[in-house]
Parts: structure tokens; sequence; C-alpha cells
């Protein structure tokens, strides 16, 4: 058996103390210890960018990571986004531009657009498919995730 150690981590706005083994991986505290099940995991690697999350403001990987790294930390999932019923302008973007299809990918986009956005707001077009190609996506072709992008950052246009 493997010994456990208490974290304290803020997760959209929440703090929450768990007792994690050193082991699990953040991704999976995230998605079975605290129920947010936007987090997805893809590849289990940090290939696939679908386990993005924003930690103390920075794009990354949670399967990279493990709980007990977080310790301490803030963190912003998918779920952090929305206001109740009103969307980020970033999800209303995707939603208004058919920017997803099956929807697995699209957590980890909306993450990683984030402070992209935030450190950039008037990316090119090219800027925009840079920051894109760091995540997978096997059903839009990403050209509507372009266009919501562009969309957002030309004021709905």
């Amino acid at each position: 058996m493997s010994a456990s150690y208490p974290i304290r981590v803020t997760v959209n706005g929440t703090v929450y103390e768990h007792t994690v083994e050193p082991r699990l991986l953040l991704s999976d505290f995230i998605r079975h210890e605290l129920d947010l099940t936007g987090t997805h995991v893809g590849c289990e690697h940090g290939v696939c960018g679908a386990c993005t999350i924003l930690l103390n403001g920075q794009a990354v990987r949670s399967c990279l990571l493990f709980a007990i790294q977080a310790d301490g930390h803030e963190m912003q999932t998918v779920e952090g986004l929305a206001d109740g019923d009103d969307l980020h302008p970033l999800q209303a973007a995707f939603r208004e531009t058919h920017a997803l299809q099956c929807g697995f990918c699209t957590p980890g986009f909306l993450m990683i657009l984030l402070p992209f956005l935030e450190a950039n707001p008037h990316p090119t077009e090219a800027e925009i498919r840079e920051v894109l190609s760091s995540n997978l996506c096997r059903c839009t072709g990403y050209q509507n995730i372009v266009k919501a992008v562009l969309k957002l950052v030309d004021g709905g246009k």
C-alpha cells in the first residue's frame, strides 16, 4: 500500500482538501476525485491536449502532472468558464461558428486559447493556427475553430 499525502488546491475558485497517493495523475484527480469531467483524457502522453487546464493561469497538460504537484496552486478547468447559464465569450463563439463536433477536444482547445488570447488579444490567423496545432481534433478540420477565434477577436463580425 502506498502512502498518501494531503493536498490543498483551488479549482475554479473553490478550495479542495484531499489526501492523494503520489502517483495519482492530476487529470485523474480532477475527473475522479473532484467530479469535474470536462477535463478529458485522450492520449495520456501530453500529445492530444484534451486534458489541458490552467494552472496558475498557464495552460498545462494535466495528464503529465501528479496531483501532489498541484498542492497550494490554483487551477481552472472548462467548468469554470461559464457563469451559470452565461457562456464565456469564447464558448459562445465556438457555439455560434459550429467549432465543435463530437466535443471531446473542445475543453482542451478552450483552455489553451484563454491564456493565448489574454497575451495576444489581436492574433493573426497564422498565430491562431499555430497555437491550435498543439491540440488534436479528429472531427472539425480546425477551420471553424479558427473562425470562432477570429469572430471573438474581431468583435463578433
